[in-house]
């Protein structure tokens, strides 16, 4: 540390001496004086009261027995406060027995000095205590800048994830007779399913808050794969032949598969993708065994799949499309109800019938307009010209 009396008076560190006898400061003052600023209390209150304020000491140099206040008692409230934790303490102290010494340094103190001191000595560690400190303090702002910068990369991260998401479901929502709103009602019910589940002793593991943010992140692409389907059967209005039903019913493997070819485009599997790999391939199984495209039976089923199945299933009832009305809310319940252990997870249904009222306020919140609508039709009609297909 450069001792120059020419160093800028501003820059130097500044000490706070602390003691109840007026030779003690005086003395002190007079060796310190020519190469820091000073800051000196005679009590334990006036220390504290000078620690907290700007500019703080970079190191407390501080006697023990004091009235009032002790030194203890001044460094555990040095130690308790963020704003002065880290500012080193030096005991100077005729208390100089091996217990003495122990109790100061358990309780934080940076060094212990006995008196009568030695001018030498107590200058040499004061200036390698301050060094310490600019060590410490610089890798505190290091942690800090890092940290932050951590955060401020994972919130991009978080938000590329959400603009590819949203990017490849409106793709696919643009060829189908579906709104957006659709995509946001579905996520909303599946995250609010999944957290009324969270502590259910089936689910509890897997609904992590984690896991509920990636499956609330995935939903969006559950009808990805109907971007493969052509639109002579994807925008039927009517009931479709068995064998475009069959075309239909690849809507799920396409997705699985696009989204994988990502994956594998990138050369690496992703986290957040890993759900919306499992509710686009597998969100039309059916708990009893009857669904598509596998045919999986109860818990083969993922759970995230399980969940949109409840989501996609009550929005289809209620929506309006272009070739229908939507049915009342209390209708669809009766017939999520009625698919209670055959369509869908009977332990899921009872969720859903104690959200039921979340699931309405979020479709009304979210609900179609006419200009939806009229959009989607003219979007619809210009698909269907002749050669487009």
């Amino acid at each position: 540390m450069n001792n120059s009396n020419s160093l800028d008076f501003s820059s130097r560190p500044t000490v706070l001496v602390v003691d109840d006898s007026a030779d003690n400061l005086s003395l002190m003052s007079s060796l310190l004086k020519g190469t820091y600023r000073l800051k000196v209390a005679n009590s334990g209150e006036k220390a504290l009261a000078y620690a907290r304020s700007e500019p703080r000491p970079d190191i407390v140099l501080l006697d023990i027995m004091m009235p009032g206040m002790s030194g203890y008692e001044v460094l555990q409230a040095l130690k308790a406060d963020d704003a002065t934790r880290y500012i080193p303490v030096i005991f100077l102290t005729a208390m100089s027995s091996a217990d003495d010494e122990r109790r100061g340094l358990e309780l934080g103190a940076a060094d212990y000095i006995s008196k009568p001191i030695s001018p030498a000595t107590m200058l040499a560690r004061v200036r390698t205590q301050l060094e310490n400190k600019q060590v410490a303090d610089f890798m505190r702002d290091q942690n800090v800048f890092l940290d932050t910068e951590v955060r401020r990369r994972g919130r991009e991260l978080a938000a590329i994830q959400d603009v590819t998401i949203l990017a490849m479901a409106s793709l696919a929502e643009t060829r189908d007779s579906d709104t957006g709103n659709h995509i946001r009602r579905t996520q909303h019910y599946v995250k609010v399913l999944a957290e009324k589940l969270s502590d259910h002793p089936r689910f509890g593991y897997f609904l992590t808050p984690a896991n509920i943010d990636m499956l609330y992140k995935s939903a969006p692409l559950h009808d990805i794969g109907k971007v493969g389907i052509p639109d002579r059967i994807l925008l039927k209005p009517g009931r479709f032949t068995p064998d475009e039903f069959e075309i239909m019913k690849t809507h799920t493997t396409l997705g699985r598969d696009a989204i994988a070819a990502a994956e594998k485009q990138l050369g690496m599997e992703v986290d957040f993708l890993r759900y919306a790999k499992e509710i686009a391939y597998g969100h039309q199984e059916k708990w009893d065994g009857s669904g598509y495209p596998l045919g999986l039976q109860g818990d083969a089923i993922p759970i995230s799949a399980r969940l949109m199945a409840v989501a996609d299933v009550y929005d289809a009832l209620i929506s309006r499309r272009v070739y229908k009305d939507g049915m009342p809310h209390a209708r669809a319940v009766a017939i999520i109800v009625e698919g209670k252990g055959t369509h869908f997870d009977a332990d899921m249904v009872d969720a859903f019938l104690e959200l039921q009222d979340e699931f309405q306020a979020t479709a009304q919140q979210f609900a179609d307009s006419d200009d939806d609508l009229q959009g989607k039709a003219a979007q619809m009609a210009r698909l269907q010209q002749p050669g487009v297909e």
